[in-house]
């Protein structure tokens, strides 16, 4: 008996290390580049949408590492009415390109780099984002909490999704550089 438990724990903990993270439904491979996960999430195709129309798939598909920070699609319904309609339009694809990469920072920021990095700032930890503006993370309680430079705050729903060239976190707002 001690031979089987012992077994199926060992068995259980294998498991463990071969399983990938849900995100919209879809398993997400640390095998995929950015893009390639994205894209099979039922909860970013607003996001998917905006990478598109701002040019940025390639960028997203290159080696980075890049750490992206991904808003929900009701994280993007939570934006005033049209903003997201605007923001496709050709004409303002500059600015679109602005939020998206306000979402992106360079390197690879797994939850314990993020945790590490606001003990080691007092409760606060400061990351520059390849827009070139700063997202601070905290925490409240258990919960990593970033927020904009307009003092909005997004919480970070799922960690540690690991991507071929970085990884994702999952948030519930849209960030905004100033």
């Amino acid at each position: 008996m001690k031979k089987l438990l012992m077994v199926v724990l060992g068995l259980a903990a294998g498991t463990a290390a071969f399983a990938q993270k849900v995100v919209g439904g879809a398993e997400m491979y640390a095998s995929k580049n950015i893009i390639e996960n994205a894209m099979n999430s039922n909860d970013h195709t607003t996001l998917v949408a905006a990478v598109k129309a701002a040019g940025l798939v390639e960028t997203l598909q290159g080696k980075g590492p890049f750490t992206v920070f991904a808003p929900t699609n009701e994280a993007f319904a939570k934006l005033p009415a049209g903003t997201v309609d605007n923001l496709l339009k050709p004409e303002n694809k500059t600015m679109l390109t602005s939020v998206l990469t306000y979402h992106v920072v360079a390197g690879k920021w797994s939850s314990a780099d993020v945790a590490k990095a606001i003990k080691a700032g007092n409760g606060k930890a400061e990351l520059k984002t390849v827009q070139g503006g700063k997202l601070w993370a905290m925490m409240s309680g258990k919960d990593v909490i970033l927020k904009d430079e307009k003092g909005n705050t997004a919480k970070i729903t799922i960690m540690d999704v690991d991507q071929s060239n970085g990884v994702i976190h999952v948030i519930d707002t849209v960030l905004m550089p100033k």
